[in-house]
């Protein structure tokens, strides 16, 4: 029972060092943005992308920010209702992030429509955002300075403009 319980806790540490935001992230519209899916708990958050994290002090809902070196705003981020995630996003345009179609942060944004046809365009204040709605989901795609600036997965009802 004590090696048992050794070799538990042996993995739990070794789970959570090696989690981490990913830095060559994958966004599959519709269904997931960096190896995570919208309704995961804090638990499982914290077990795909780790335990360091910032929150949000003046966000609606919690919100986590991870980022990829400390004072420095690129990473991802996720915003939680009820206990559960309803908002994956990147932030501040971290390199090596794509589509499974191939859509890269830093691609300039007339590539979106070769890709994925005619979206919905919705103003932000600096930035717009393309988005692919699904039936209980929002894909986004933000776009600044006429480039692909980052990527949102949104449960319903949630505001594309973060």
């Amino acid at each position: 029972m004590r090696a048992l319980a050794a070799a538990l806790a042996s993995f739990a540490l070794t789970a959570s060092a090696s989690a981490a935001p990913p830095r060559a992230g994958l966004v599959v519209p519709g269904q997931s943005l960096g190896g995570l899916h919208l309704g995961a708990t804090p638990a499982q958050v914290r077990a795909s992308w780790g335990p360091r994290f910032g929150r949000c002090r003046d966000c609606r809902e919690p919100t986590w920010y991870y980022n990829f070196r400390r004072f420095e705003p690129q990473g991802a981020g996720v915003s939680f209702r009820g206990g559960r995630a309803v908002a994956l996003f990147t932030l501040w345009s971290p390199p090596d992030w794509r589509t499974n179609r191939g859509l890269a942060i830093g691609d300039p944004a007339i590539r979106v429509a070769g890709l994925y046809g005619s979206l919905l365009h919705v103003t932000c204040t600096d930035y717009y955002a393309l988005t692919i709605p699904r039936r209980n989901t929002t894909t986004a795609i933000y776009v600044f300075d006429d480039q692909v600036w980052g990527f949102a997965l949104l449960a319903r009802g949630q505001r594309v403009c973060r």
